[in-house]
């Protein structure tokens, strides 16, 4: 009980530092433009820590943990395949997206393809892959802070929902980043605290480390095969998250909150070494977790082992029952909070943009709303997606939501990330390659992960856990054939101007 009081009082006094920032930003929030992109008013290192806070999600802190802790080099694949993932971005989508669109991803898109269908079905695509993430988030911040902290399931859904609520109608884009930079801050933080206590107890040597690694788990820990048997699927799940990252639109709207192409650049940079040296430090709590918690005390607490990390921090801080084990256990659970409470934060965003943006003002008003309008509908939107995320996160209790996030990465590799590139590099690509592409993409990933063992389990008729090894060649393959086999579209001097701004930044949108 002490821990669980200790616990909720760091989540109150995280929840009110917070809201201190929303009701901050609010005064500063007049405009479209400030809700959806904070008024482009964030420099690179913000950016890039708001990147971070935006990326490093429940699934990084606390999955990869255990992950790695459970399944060793498998486990590590997963640290090593997002953070290769921002490689991509910062060589072929920052600057270019930054310079080409506005306030979403369908505004790159429709500046050279039919507006219409092409900002339809973007806006579709990214509700479906803000979806699947979302109620991934919810579903795991409902059962960790239930299990660390005591309070019911139900209760925790709806007190994260009503937080990202309020940050995203209230503070928009500006408040949704300062939140994402404090939990980038706290998580960094708190994983180098565990960090550095497991070097003093190993004595500030990796290889003391690896050989009790390997003397309590065997060599085949630090090998490939214990999580997937089958090579192909640890390919397949790679190139999800490699190539996901850049074809994920809570993601992607964030280069729209700098004032510039080169401050794009930096944000990128700044969240490659920020995940980077995250990515690391985690991967070291997991194998240390391995040795001195065990994977039985792991699995014992939860299955997927998401509880590595916290109950490292409890051996640390001096055991079950002990005060200070008790303490640092309820600080790691309250850094779990608010990675939680940012990601989803980011992720209302993304879907509120989608759809008051592209399909409510440039679909079905064919862009004859005023910013003030467009300015309620987004707000009205974010109450009605967080409403939706609520009841979907109570009604997914319990669910396996495993998938979910591998389907989200899927999606954006399969559908979006082929449509963005063929939009800013290839001249003869169509509206009618994209809509296929999209589809294509979309509905592979959706259908392969709904027939595969992530959902089927031993009836599986698809035998790969990750779609992305067909998915993805298939998105990218429908978009080549059907720009390919259908008529040319007249847009050359379109495309000419893109390739201009995307690559200048001259007549980039402020």
């Amino acid at each position: 009980m002490g821990a669980h009081a200790f616990g909720i009082f760091l989540f109150i006094a995280i929840v009110a530092a917070t809201i201190y920032i929303t009701l901050w930003a609010a005064k500063r929030n007049k405009s479209t433009a400030d809700f959806y992109t904070a008024g482009r008013s964030l420099t690179g290192w913000q950016n890039g820590l708001a990147i971070s806070g935006d990326y490093l999600s429940a699934a990084s802190f606390l999955g990869i943990a255990g992950l790695v802790a459970l399944n060793g080099y498998d486990g590590f694949m997963y640290a090593v395949g997002w953070m290769v993932g921002y490689v991509i971005v910062l060589y072929i989508v920052a600057e270019p997206l930054r310079n080409s669109g506005k306030f979403t991803v369908a505004d790159v898109l429709a500046s050279r393809l039919k507006e219409r269908p092409i900002r339809m079905m973007t806006a579709i695509v990214t509700l479906v892959v803000t979806t699947f993430y979302m109620v991934a988030q919810m579903v795991g911040a409902g059962a960790i802070i239930n299990l660390l902290v005591g309070i019911p399931y139900e209760l925790a859904v709806i007190i994260i929902g009503a937080l990202m609520i309020m940050y995203v109608m209230l503070g928009g884009m500006l408040a949704t980043s300062w939140v994402q930079i404090i939990k980038a801050v706290l998580l960094m933080f708190a994983t180098l605290i565990l960090v550095l206590l497991v070097a003093f107890i190993f004595k500030f040597s990796i290889s003391g480390l690896f050989g009790e690694v390997v003397a309590t788990n065997g060599k085949e820990f630090l090998s490939p095969g214990i999580l997937y048997k089958n090579p192909v699927d640890l390919l397949s799940l790679g190139m999800a998250l490699i190539l996901g990252t850049a074809g994920l639109p809570h993601i992607l709207i964030r280069f729209y909150t700098v004032p510039s192409a080169q401050e794009a650049r930096k944000s990128v940079i700044w969240a490659m070494i920020l995940i980077g040296i995250f990515y690391i430090m985690i991967a070291l709590v997991g194998f240390a977790a391995s040795v001195l918690v065990g994977s039985d005390a792991i699995r014992a607490a939860d299955k997927g082992g998401n509880m590595a990390a916290p109950l490292l921090a409890q051996y640390i801080g001096g055991g079950a029952g002990t005060i200070g084990g008790e303490i640092f256990m309820s600080l790691i659970s309250a850094v779990s909070f608010a990675t939680i409470v940012a990601v989803v934060a980011g992720l209302v965003i993304a879907g509120s943009g989608a759809f008051a943006h592209d399909i409510y003002t440039n679909v079905i008003k064919r862009g004859k709303v005023d910013s003030k309008k467009q300015f309620k509908v987004a707000r009205n939107t974010a109450l009605v997606i967080g409403a939706l995320s609520i009841t979907l996160g109570i009604l997914a209790k319990g669910m396996n939501v495993a998938y979910l996030v591998v389907l989200a990465f899927a999606v954006g590799a399969s559908a979006n990330l082929p449509v963005i590139i063929f939009s800013l590099y290839w001249k003869r690509f169509n509206t009618a390659g994209a809509i296929g592409g999209m589809l294509a993409g979309m509905l592979s990933a959706v259908i392969l992960v709904i027939i595969g063992p992530s959902v089927m389990g031993e009836n599986a008729i698809f035998p790969l856990a990750n779609p992305g090894i067909i998915s993805i060649p298939l998105g990218f393959l429908t978009s080549i054939v059907v720009s390919l086999i259908t008529k040319p579209e007249n847009n050359t001097e379109k495309y000419n101007e893109m390739e201009v701004k995307s690559n200048t930044g001259l007549g980039a949108e402020l």
